[in-house]
């Protein structure tokens, strides 16, 4: 049995209201043959009648849609037949040339996204103090129940985030500390102060710059970690099994975490300490001809105590903000890899910020107190 001939696309217009109506098979095997037959429409047709159309397929559908908007005609213009109205609607719902959406530049769509802006910032700081809350209480249930202390895990994650980050932190200290005992020492020349340069540079690592060092350096470098290996696990499903096993993910991921950033981050800042005072030390011996002995002498007699507590007592606090914001932000991953990069970078921006606004009221604070 032969096949029946090809129809191939044919328009006629209508001499009664100059309709052009179409005819033959407007599928897929006589694509070409479509492009071409629609070129042949005259420039002033208002309406295309396809309800004569032998067959119909979805690549008919669509050149006659792009057809009509290019001749920006609209919906009541192209009609087709009965059998095939659900087609074009189903092409219609996927279109791929539908004008995109114009983003509105007026002021009420502009107060419209700082809303939703601070909805969703009061969102997370909400999430980080019911999460902080969180973790105290289960701290405080660890110390009742010593069992739920995972030794192996504090330990390694002592030295991933302690000990792997001695180098780094002491090499920016050190650096830090030489470029503020140079500026210094440029101003303090003019008035023949040089010898300051020494409670310059001691001041401003024991208070301030050793500990803001140490926690950018580890907000940027453990938040991100703690983040992307949460994320990891929440991805695969990893902690749904932990749950399912009985487990509670809080104890076993997050508070080994914690404790190994409130133990090491106080001597990592101790580290930042000695580094930056030792790159005082050096420019004061090679630039400033202020010898090491009367550097030390000099520091020995001006310095406090109190100076380096100030310093030391904001350790914890930067250590519990890095930890928390890097584990919640891990266990609020979507479960795709694009998730766990926002996170992740969402992270890393919150910790180095909430650390630097904490260091500026703590830093107001104790001058108000005189301390």
């Amino acid at each position: 049995m032969r096949d029946s001939p090809p129809n191939p696309p044919s328009w006629q217009r209508d001499p009664s209201d100059g309709r052009i109506r179409l005819a033959g098979e407007w599928t897929l095997a006589h694509a070409v043959a479509m492009g071409e037959t629609l070129r042949e429409v005259p420039q002033d047709a208002a309406a295309i009648d396809a309800a004569g159309v032998d067959r119909l397929d979805s690549a008919g559908v669509m050149q006659l849609i792009r057809f009509a908007r290019r001749r920006s005609l609209d919906e009541a213009a192209l009609h087709f037949g009965r059998d095939h109205t659900a087609l074009v609607k189903a092409i219609e719902d996927v279109a791929d040339d539908r004008p995109r959406a114009r983003r509105d530049f007026g002021v009420a769509a502009a107060l419209e996204r700082l809303g939703r802006a601070v909805q969703a910032n009061l969102r997370e700081v909400v999430a980080l103090v019911g999460f902080t809350g969180e973790n105290l209480s289960k701290l405080a249930r660890m110390v009742r129940e010593p069992r739920r202390f995972r030794v192996t895990a504090t330990v390694a994650h002592m030295e991933q985030v302690g000990l792997d980050a001695v180098p780094l932190v002491a090499l920016l200290s050190y650096l830090v500390g030489a470029v503020i005992a140079f500026l210094g020492s440029t101003i303090l020349r003019d008035f023949g102060a040089e010898i300051f340069v020494v409670e310059l540079v001691s001041i401003a690592f024991l208070r301030e710059f050793a500990v803001l060092l140490t926690a950018i350096v580890l907000a940027g470098r453990t938040a991100s970690a703690f983040t992307a290996q949460i994320g990891a696990m929440k991805a695969r499903e990893e902690i749904d099994a932990i749950r399912t096993l009985g487990l509670d993910p809080v104890d076993l991921l997050v508070i080994p975490r914690l404790l190994a950033l409130l133990v090491m981050l106080p001597l990592l800042t101790f580290v930042a300490m000695v580094a930056g005072l030792a790159g005082g030390v050096t420019v004061g011996a090679f630039d400033l001809d202020i010898p090491p002995q009367m550097y030390l002498a000099r520091m020995q007699d001006t310095m406090e105590v109190r100076h380096f507590l100030v310093g030391l007592s904001k350790a914890p606090v930067f250590a519990l903000v890095i930890g928390l914001i890097g584990c919640l932000e891990g266990l609020q991953v979507k479960g795709t890899a694009q998730s766990v990069g926002e996170r992740t970078t969402s992270s890393v921006v919150q910790a180095i910020s909430l650390v630097i606004v904490i260091d500026a009221l703590a830093a107001l604070w104790f001058m108000h107190m005189d301390w």
